[in-house]
């Protein structure tokens, strides 16, 4: 569910991965009071660790452009104090070159007409469709020179992670795996804790029915993104949970690209690249044409 459209008490599950345990047990007793949800959600596990990092970021949040097109999806969103502002998506493919500069300027028209600064621009960084990776780039790199503010680089298959987890609420325990499809049986994907602890780096993996197993024997896992349904297709396992329609977009990104502004983790406005995990390979016409 995108965050705008959160109760409040999801919106209290907005970060999960800033502070530790004890400092959240602080900031807890602090602020259980302020609001009759609060007193309804369970603080423990997973829920507790998200609420506690959501009352931290809201202390100071930034005005964020985020740029995400990794995918056939197309997504521009401007975040800023937990809330998203303004934000345009297209789901219909290879709109990205068309569409996103008029989505930018939209944005950015928000931004004036508010009489807002913007603080940071962030994109989409992948593994993901090289055109769009490109594009998404190109058009980011250009907004954070042109208007002299840092650029924020997200990791893609970390973003649909953090999705899957505003959706809802699984056992603490779990590990995430998120897909990106690539060829025929490959995907790019990595497996994440809820702390977004890496447990497999990103890698470009072809799936066959022994793909996780060793993992799916140990611990719940949570399948996500349009490399999923190839998985779904080959993996059977009482532990593999499979998550329909997670799609990387620019709302989702404000988790993530709020926590590297607070953090001064900016990426390199000149010499930063697409994380493209496999180099780009052109494929070959079946007919040759002859000059």
């Amino acid at each position: 569910m995108p965050f705008n459209q959160m109760n409040n008490k999801c919106k209290f599950t907005t970060i999960l991965w800033a502070v530790g345990k004890k400092k959240g047990e602080k900031i807890k007793k602090k602020y259980n009071s302020r609001s009759k949800a609060l007193e309804k959600v369970p603080f423990s596990g997973i829920k507790f660790l998200l609420f506690s990092n959501f009352v931290v970021l809201n202390e100071n949040m930034a005005t964020i452009l985020n740029i995400e097109t990794s995918t056939e999806v197309c997504s521009v969103a401007l975040t800023s104090e937990g809330q998203v502002l303004d934000h345009h998506e297209n789901y219909d493919g290879q709109t990205h070159a068309t569409l996103l500069s008029q989505y930018v300027q939209d944005a950015l028209r928000y931004v004036r007409s508010r009489e807002l600064k913007l603080d940071a621009v962030a994109v989409s960084m992948g593994p993901g469709s090289y055109t769009g990776l490109r594009i998404g780039m190109s058009e980011a790199k250009g907004l954070a020179f042109g208007l002299d503010v840092p650029l924020i680089g997200v990791n893609t298959l970390q973003l649909l992670t953090v999705s899957a987890m505003f959706r809802d609420f699984y056992a603490d325990d779990a590990l995430y795996v998120p897909m990106i499809d690539a060829r025929r049986m490959e995907v790019y994907t990595a497996v994440y804790r809820s702390s977004l602890e890496a447990v497999q780096e990103p890698m470009a993996l072809i799936l066959d029915e022994h793909s996780f197993a060793d993992m799916l024997a140990q611990q719940p896992m949570v399948f996500m993104g349009n490399g999923s349904a190839k998985a779904r297709s080959i993996i059977v396992h009482e532990h593999a949970i499979f998550v329909d329609g997670i799609k990387p977009v620019a709302i989702d990104m404000m988790a993530l690209s709020e926590k590297a502004f607070r953090e001064g983790q900016f990426i390199d406005v000149a010499y930063s690249s697409p994380f493209y995990l496999k180099e780009f390979q052109a494929t070959r016409p079946k007919n040759k044409v002859l000059g």
